[in-house]
């Protein structure tokens, strides 16, 4: 499971360039636009480095957008005083349980 290190920091990353992304979007400043593009490429290296480890494009990708929705999910509420309805809310928690199973499903 030498895909997990990778994968996590791929959804650190992720969410860095996110915040530069908000931030950019609030103050349209270029080294803002820069920080979310040089975030999400480091973020891609990542992404690489977990593919060829093993994680697999399936596996990976939903571990991947399940962890990084939630983690965004977080931030916009958290950080940004942003609102998420109850449904959107029951979708985070359906992909918890997606993640959890598919970890807990062998290979």
């Amino acid at each position: 499971m030498a895909w997990i290190f990778p994968l996590i920091l791929l959804i650190v990353f992720e969410a860095v360039a996110d915040i530069f992304s908000k931030e950019y979007s609030l103050r349209y400043h270029w080294l803002l636009w820069l920080a979310a593009l040089g975030s999400y490429s480091i973020a891609n290296i990542f992404w690489l480095s977990a593919i060829r480890n093993g994680s697999g494009l399936a596996k990976g990708a939903v571990l991947f957008s399940v962890g990084s929705a939630i983690v965004a999910l977080f931030i916009g509420i958290g950080f940004y005083q942003e609102e998420a309805s109850g449904l959107q809310v029951v979708g985070m928690v359906m992909g918890i349980a997606a993640a959890v199973l598919i970890l807990s499903g062998g290979k």
